[in-house]
């Protein structure tokens, strides 16, 4: 999938914005505060129908505005007709979303029809960060090469939910427990068998990136803790931690407490490499993602890049860049100068490419390559 066509109002500092017939990679340039974080973040609620700069709507919509909203024409894969995309948000929250004039039932209607990659400074979370960012990485990619995972997921949340409430105000009998278990375990291990498989055709991926990228990381291991122990079902555990459970008033074992864990001669890497090297897993890690999807689904996700050069030398961004390329995927990427990514990024001297100034809000198109 690929954007063809944006159109941002009241997002920031970009009150309107339009850019048409949108390049494969697109670079963004222009000082701090211009508003090129921005035009990720746009395209971000359009695939998500949320920030993520922030939990706070009313933080993105323009100070003078109600609403903001984004709109854009998707193109698929092959020869298909470009597909109209629009999302609406209010600053009480409300949400508007459409797919070719049909109103979107859910955000994940969105996110399966423009799979986005997100690579910027909250990215090291995926490392230094509590489980939930992993987990929640993980499931991305599940999601988009199993199309029976979001019911399952759907199925194993309400379970949790309704045993924890159960639990937390003390009011389950022994039996309505069982009846519980039974459901919250087949619902949970079976989101741990589609996360499993999916975590053994991603690590050897993840190994080519990493190696591709730097000979100083071929040391790194990638774990997958389900979240439980693996030697018992899920049923099993669940009974041996009833007690626990009840007295705490919340679910101890479970996918909800699974992990993806990057080690280093087996300590975790955010505690051992540099910045610059933790970008690098990172970059490592999405990349190998997005080479996933196009394996299993035959599809290509969106990758959105803010500030690439921070924490990485020209010659390691230039490697970043050159295996993004590769990916033949659509890129929307962010620099403070544009000559840092025009050294370093293979299409941006050939090839369908576009470079774009911004400043103050306004997006101007520079001449390198643009269709």
């Amino acid at each position: 999938m690929a954007l063809a066509r944006l159109e941002v109002n009241a997002v920031r500092n970009l009150r309107s914005v339009t850019i048409p017939d949108i390049a494969r990679t697109n670079i963004f340039y222009g000082d701090n505060g211009s508003g090129k974080t921005s035009v990720l973040e746009s395209i971000y609620l359009l695939g998500m129908s949320r920030s993520f700069r922030s939990s706070q709507i009313k933080s993105v919509i323009s100070h003078e505005a109600e609403r903001c909203t984004v709109f854009g024409e998707v193109r698929p894969e092959g020869q298909g007709a470009p597909q109209a995309v629009g999302v609406s948000r209010g600053r009480d929250g409300s949400l508007e979303a459409r797919i070719s004039g049909q109103t979107a039932r859910s955000s994940s209607e969105l996110a399966e029809l423009l799979p986005l990659q997100l690579i910027h400074a909250d990215s090291f979370n995926l490392l230094g960060g509590g489980p939930a960012h992993r987990r929640q990485f993980l499931d991305w990619g599940v999601f988009h090469v199993e199309h029976r995972f979001y019911r399952d997921w759907q199925r194993f949340q309400r379970c949790i939910k309704q045993r924890n409430s159960l639990l937390r105000h003390g009011k389950i009998s022994a039996s309505e427990l069982r009846s519980w278990d039974q459901e919250f375990s087949e619902a949970g291990e079976q989101i741990n068998s589609l996360r499993s498989a999916y975590f053994s055709a991603l690590k050897p991926v993840f190994g080519e990136f990493v190696r591709a990228l730097s000979a100083d990381l071929a040391g790194l291991e990638l774990r997958y803790r389900r979240g439980w122990d693996k030697n018992a079902s899920l049923l099993e555990a669940l009974a041996a931690t009833e007690a626990t459970d009840r007295q705490q008033g919340f679910t101890h074992v479970g996918p909800q407490r699974a992990d993806l864990r990057v080690v280093v001669d087996g300590h975790n890497a955010a505690e051992t490499l540099s910045r610059g090297q933790q970008k690098l897993v990172v970059c490592a890690l999405k990349l190998a993602q997005g080479q996933l999807l196009s394996e299993q689904a035959g599809r290509k996700c969106v990758y959105l890049v803010d500030d690439l050069p921070a924490e990485l030398d020209q010659q390691h961004c230039r490697r970043v860049a050159e295996l993004l390329d590769g990916l033949s995927t659509q890129v929307f990427i962010t620099c403070v100068d544009k000559k840092e990514i025009a050294g370093a990024w293979p299409a941006a001297t050939t090839g369908d490419s576009a470079m774009f100034h911004v400043e103050h809000g306004q997006i101007s198109r520079d001449g390198i390559n643009t269709r």
